[in-house]
């Protein structure tokens, strides 16, 4: 295990980079299904996230949520591009692979922005990334004439 997790599990408290990278690749270091059961216990009861699906107050909601992850995902994997922190706010650069039941292999690149309070406690959470575009790609034909659109309406 990483020494900036051991060092900080006692008070289940974030103070650097090197924790923050060992946590997230610890969830995802797994047989195919993520576990959170060890990054937990850092989450604020009053944690606020967001991402490109939902927006979640609450650790009740916010545990829900990876619950159901878990439960949907047939094989998911995150691997970590760049990390860097500035005071109490992280961000993570990632590549998500995840397949869902019948469909192929699909490559998420996203970003996590992570802000702690002051005991360490992760306080908010936003994840940016591009989920139809990225899935959509994957898709023979449909990813192309997506492309297509996307960039006709917006580019």
């Amino acid at each position: 295990m990483n020494e900036a997790v051991e060092r900080h599990d006692e008070g289940y408290c974030i103070r650097d980079i090197e924790t923050v990278k060992a946590l997230w690749t610890r969830t995802y270091d797994t047989e195919g299904k993520p576990d959170w059961s060890h990054i937990l216990p850092y989450y604020h009861k009053d944690i606020r996230f967001r991402d490109s699906v939902q927006e979640l107050y609450g650790k009740d909601d916010f545990v829900a949520m990876t619950e159901r992850l878990a439960q949907r995902s047939k094989d998911l994997k995150m691997n970590i591009v760049n990390a860097v922190a500035q005071d109490n706010v992280y961000f993570l650069e990632w590549e998500m692979t995840i397949k869902f039941r019948k469909n192929p292999s699909s490559i998420l690149y996203g970003a996590s922005r992570i802000r702690v309070n002051d005991e360490g406690k992760i306080i908010e959470q936003r994840d940016y990334y591009d989920l139809w575009g990225d899935i959509f790609d994957n898709i023979p034909r449909f990813g192309k004439a997506y492309r297509r659109f996307m960039i006709k309406k917006f580019g």
